[in-house]
Parts: structure tokens; sequence; C-alpha cells
């Protein structure tokens, strides 16, 4: 029997490994393809929750067929075709361009690479729990109860590749090694799947059904197994989404929050002693409470890290509650399992797909995680109803608050907009207020929380570049000395407000490439650089590398990479072939500026050993802030050709050389990885 649960674990423990290591991985090959939007990660976690979900219904499925020799057919084609499907997805190559909404080309190219796979893999858990049960049946042919401790087996299994990506796998291993080994993981999951279906034959247990005197949960108990674990992953999306969109989409920040939902599975399935409810729920009244007040002060902020540390904290004692009160409503029937654990998928797929795909749609701002909190407040009144009027009460309020603050949060928003949008790509608000010091009207287009342009509307000041394009900025300088006087060719990779069109001279062509559609109207109706600028000005939309790969050689005199700034950091245009495209696109002495003015990556090294491989001349210019004129501290990384560019007077004390630092290794589109450049200090 020992060796059979060991056999059983292992099993288990190996597919939730490779069904989370698969998960960062798949998103990271997608992610260049879509502009690296923090948005791709999240649809992903849409469609991995709603494959997990279809995983579980087919082993519920699978289970309920009374004929066991039936079920191990049927069970063993399923796993030759998942691995048909893996030899197919690597023959084929990634071919993510495409016209569909961006929601509909991740859930097409994902179904077409790991979908099988992926379905198996998840299928694993709840299948062997029954599978196991019915093997361990006494002599009359009742089941054993369910192991449900192999149910946290298999989250550790996940915890621990969660962990191991951002740590081994991706710092120190190219994509296409990553998949080879998992690949080869699966590949050995088969073969201890084989042999689990090989032994069930010799499983005393009769074919025919015997009837579990065990009384069956009642409705509303099963209604709670849907709706708890929905508000867990509606905490989980939310708050996923909130720390992607202010830092950066990438795994090591993927992980934090989902690694924190397993582990409030694991602590809820296999130590539900830990959990204490009376001190569970006052923590989770006060971290609802005071982090909903915090999200209704839109226009003031925390640091950053503290932000995230007290929403990890938040989601953390959220999926605790949610995930312990779901186990203690577990079945006590061992043939309700798979329907216990399918209901929690289908939670789960609910939760996240609510976040990821429905509220950008219905809401023009974000308001996801005021409702994430909100939905965790009412379902919490429905699981302690029966505790009696304190526990009504307590949540009760609750709730109101949350709905109460919700509402200030919409009014907050509204203050001093112009417009909100929200789609795929984010949410986009324009605010007006009074400049500093001119008292003068000032716009300014935020993405979340980030600015990606101003503009003050002074007759001395509405043509001036602000934020950070001032005229002794990086790329201020760089148009200003690129071309001496004659016309000038311009390609900019990012529109924001349009500030870059302000630099335009009769003669000039300024062409700007811009991945979300809703940001041109906003430019165009209430910003004036573009219609004032004095260059012809044209605007490309799509991805900035797909556009370029399908275009004849712009032959640009200067070429801006402004994608950085707002955090969600898009890899694939740092990359050495992406700097192979812009060097086709620029003319023989012309200037590659990055925008690289980030407060939590160093980008600069990285993109001096780009400049180095490529034999690239290379500076950095530093500039620092000015209220009054609307001037941000800016950092510029340039880049040339031309041996002359960097002696010219104007720049020799502007332009500043740049150490590359130790061990930083050269990124590719088959490498990269951000954690060598993270920095938590300011400068």
């Amino acid at each position: 029997m020992p060796s059979t649960r060991l056999l059983y674990g292992t099993t288990a423990f190996l597919s939730a490994f490779l069904l989370f290591l698969i998960e960062p991985l798949a998103a990271k090959q997608i992610l260049p393809f879509l502009g690296g939007s923090s948005a791709v990660w999240l649809t992903c976690l849409v469609f991995f929750q709603t494959t997990l979900l279809l995983g579980y219904l087919y082993s519920h499925w699978l289970t309920s067929l009374p004929n066991r020799s039936l079920q191990r057919r049927i069970h063993v084609c399923a796993l030759v075709a998942a691995l048909l499907a893996l030899v197919f997805a690597w023959l084929i190559h990634p071919s993510l361009g495409s016209v569909d909404h961006p929601v509909f080309t991740i859930f097409r190219n994902l179904t077409r690479t790991i979908g099988l796979p992926f379905l198996l893999l998840a299928s694993t858990s709840p299948l062997l729990q029954l599978w196991l049960a019915q093997r361990e049946a006494d002599p009359a042919g009742k089941p054993a109860a369910v192991w449900f401790r192999l149910f946290a087996l298999s989250n550790t299994g996940s915890l621990l590749a969660l962990f191991a990506y951002p740590a081994l796998f991706e710092p120190h291993l190219t994509l296409r090694v990553q998949r080879t080994l998992w690949s080869i993981g699966f590949l050995l999951f088969v073969v201890l799947a084989f042999t689990l279906t090989k032994q069930s034959r010799g499983s005393t247990a009769p074919s025919t059904p015997v009837q579990d005197s065990t009384p069956a949960a009642p409705t509303s108990q099963r209604w709670l197994w849907f709706l708890l674990p929905m508000a867990a992953a509606m905490q989980l999306a939310a708050v996923t989404s909130h720390i992607t969109a202010n830092i950066a989409a990438i795994p090591l920040l993927w992980v934090l929050p989902l690694a924190i939902y397993l582990i409030t599975f694991i602590l809820a399935f296999d130590r539900p002693g830990f959990y204490r409810r009376p001190l569970v729920v006052r923590i989770l009244v006060v971290m609802l409470a005071s982090l909903g007040y915090a999200l209704s002060k839109a226009d003031s902020s925390l640091p950053i890290t503290l932000t995230i540390l007290f929403f990890l904290i938040e989601c953390f004692i959220a999926c605790l509650f949610c995930h312990a009160e779901t186990y203690a409503l577990r079945p006590k029937r061992a043939s309700e399992a798979t329907l216990f654990y399918l209901l929690i998928a289908a939670g789960g797929a609910m939760g996240t797909f609510l976040v990821g795909i429905a509220f950008p749609l219905v809401f023009s701002a974000n308001y996801d995680l005021p409702i994430a909190f909100i939905a965790t407040a009412l379902f919490a009144l429905a699981k302690t109803w029966d505790d009696g009027w304190p526990q009504r009460l307590l949540w009760t309020t609750a709730g109101i608050l949350l709905v109460t603050l919700a509402v200030f949060l919409r009014i907050s928003y509204q203050r001093q907009s112009l417009v909100q949008m929200r789609n795929f790509y984010g949410s986009l608000r324009v605010t007006q207020s009074d400049a500093p010091v001119l008292h003068a009207p000032m716009r300014t287009l935020l993405h979340g929380s980030i600015q990606h342009g101003t503009q003050i509307f002074d007759p001395g000041f509405s043509h001036i570049p602000t934020t950070y394009y001032a005229t002794d900025s990086g790329i201020g300088l760089t148009m200003r000395f690129c071309c001496g006087t004659r016309t000038k060719n311009i390609g900019v990779i990012g529109l924001g407000a349009g500030t870059l069109a302000a630099y335009g001279n009769p003669g000039d062509r300024i062409r700007f490439y811009e991945i979300n559609p809703q940001v041109e109207p906003i430019a165009r109706n209430l910003f004036t650089y573009l219609r004032d600028s004095r260059a012809a000005v044209t605007i490309t939309h799509g991805d900035a590398r797909t556009s370029l790969a399908s275009e004849p050689s712009q032959q640009f005199d200067v070429m801006a990479i402004d994608a950085f700034s707002g955090d969600a950091i898009p890899l694939h245009l740092l990359t050495r072939e992406a700097l192979q495209l812009y060097l086709r696109h620029l003319a023989p002495n012309g200037v590659l500026a990055f925008h690289v003015s980030n407060q939590y990556l160093n980008l600069a090294p990285e993109l001096a050993l780009l400049a180095q491989s490529a034999g690239l001349q290379v500076r950095t210019v530093i500039t620092g802030s000015s209220e009054p004129r609307g001037e941000f501290r800016a950092e510029w990384v340039l880049m040339t050709r031309d041996p002359n560019f960097f002696t010219q007077p104007e720049l020799v004390g502007f332009a500043d050389r740049i150490s590359v630092k130790p061990g930083l290794r050269l990124w590719t589109d088959d490498y990269s990885s951000l954690l060598p450049i993270l920095q938590t200090g300011h400068d």
C-alpha cells in the first residue's frame, strides 16, 4: 500500500510541477507578439483556469463511466493524443500575427501548442484521487475515503515549479532548452500514467458501482464549492493585474500572487489546523476595508513596493479564507470528489474570466480590485450566515462599506477626468489640472497610474515638449544635433500624447508606431502636439516590431524607442534580433534613442551590451526634473554608427559612458531575463 501511494503521489506531484512550469513558459513565448502587455499574462491565466476546468470535467466524466476497462482505454488514447499534439507543437513555428482580438489570438495559439497536454495534466490530481479510493476499496466494494492530501501534494509541485521558473529556468536557460526539458518531463509523466493505468487492472473493486449510504452534499453547499473559489480567483487575477501593470509583465511578478494562491490551497487541504477562522476573519475585514479605502484615494499613492506587499498579504488572507472554508465543506461521498474539484475549477475559471476578459469590456476604468473585495465580502456573508447575528452584521457592514468605497473610487476617477477608456492593453485616462507656477490648464495622459504625456495649455508653453522629452533630454539633444540643418526622417515607437511631434520642422517626416488603438484618438483630440506639428505625421497601428518587419527600409535619421517608461516592459523590443531590425530601418549615420526611465529596472547595461554586440557607439543621457516646466527626470540611451556624433561639443558634457554589468547575458528572442537588472533602490 505505501508503494502504491508513493507512485500515485509522485505522478500527481510531477503532473502539477509540469502544469505550472508550462504556464510562465508559454506566456513568455506569447508576450513578444502582443506588445509585452501585462494583460497577456492575465489572459493566459484565464486560459489556464478554463483548461483546468476542462481537465476536471474530463476526469469527472471519465470516472462516471461504469466500465473501468473503458475508462482505461479512453485515458490511454488521450495520453497518446497528448504526446502527438506535443510533437506537432514542436514541428510548427509560432505565428501569432492576427487581426483577431488579442484574447482570441492567445486562446487559439495556446490551444494549438499546449492545450491537450495541459488538459491531461490538469485532470491528473482528481482522477488519481478517485482511482486510489477505488483501489483501496474494502472487500464489499465500498470505496475508501478520498485522500485529499494528494491535492495538497500536487499543489506543492505547482508551487515548486512557480519558484523554480524565475529563479532557475528563466535566468539560465533559453526558451528552446526550457521547452525541451519540459517535453522530457511530460514524456516521463506519460510513462507513469501508463503504469498507473495498467495497475488499475488489478483493482479488486467491482465494475458495478456500490450504493454509498453517505448523505449527498446539499445544493447550497455545492454552490459554495463554486462561489468561494471564484472569489479567490478574482482576488488572484485582480491583484496580479494591479502589480504587473505598475511594475513589469515578467514571470517574477506573475508568480507572487499565484504562489500565494497555491500556498493557501496547500494549507487548506493539507494543514487545515493552520486555519483559525476568528483570527482570519478579523484580519480579512481590516485588510478589505483599509485597502478599499486606499483605492478610493486615486490621486495619492504609497511606495509601490509597500503597496505590493499589502496587496499580497490581503490576497493571502482572502484566498486562505475562501479555500479553507471550501475544504470545510468538502463532500463525504467519494463519488462526489470529482464534482467537488470540478466546481472548484469552475469557480476559478469564472473568477479569472470576469477580471481578465469581462471587466475590461464592461467598465471604462479599472474597478477590478474593489469588485473582487466586494465579492469576497458577499460570499463570506453567505458562508457565515448560519454562525449567528455577529457574523451576519460584520460581513453585511463590510459589504456595504466596500460598495460605498467603490462608489467613491468611481467619483475619484471621474474627478478632473476628461475621458476614460479601457481595453486589452489597459485603462487610459486624461486629466486636466492647474499647472504649477504657470497656473495654466495642464492635461495629462495616464495609463493606469503611469504618466504617458503632459501638455501645458499656455501660449508660451503649448508647443514645448514636456515630461521625459524636454529639449535638454537625450531625445531633445538627438533631435537638435543629429542632422544639422537638413530635414529629418524620424521613427517613434510609442505614441503617448504625441509629444515628440513638437520637434517636427517643415519638411520633416515623423512616423509613430502604436499598438493600442485607443491612444491615437486621445492624442489627436485632447492634445495638440500632433495637429500643431510642422512635420508630416503618420501613425501605424499594431506591434511596432511586427510592423517594421513588414515594411521596406525607412532610412530613419532618428528612431526613438519609447515603450519602457510604463514599466510593463516589452522585452521583444530589446533583443539582438530587434536591434538588427532597427538598424535595417536606420540611415547610415542615424541615431537610436531608447527611453529607459524606470524605477525598478536598470536597462542601460543591457542596452550597452546590445550596442557592443552590433559594433555601435553608445552613451546615456540623464537629466533632472523641473516642475514649473512639467519636465521629469529622464534617462535615454543613445546608439549610433557615426563615430563623430558623441564628439560634438554640445554633447560631450551630457552623454556618459555605460558600464556593462559583469555576467550580464545578451538578450535574444530565445533568451531574456529581467532578474539580473532588477533594482529596488532609487537613484
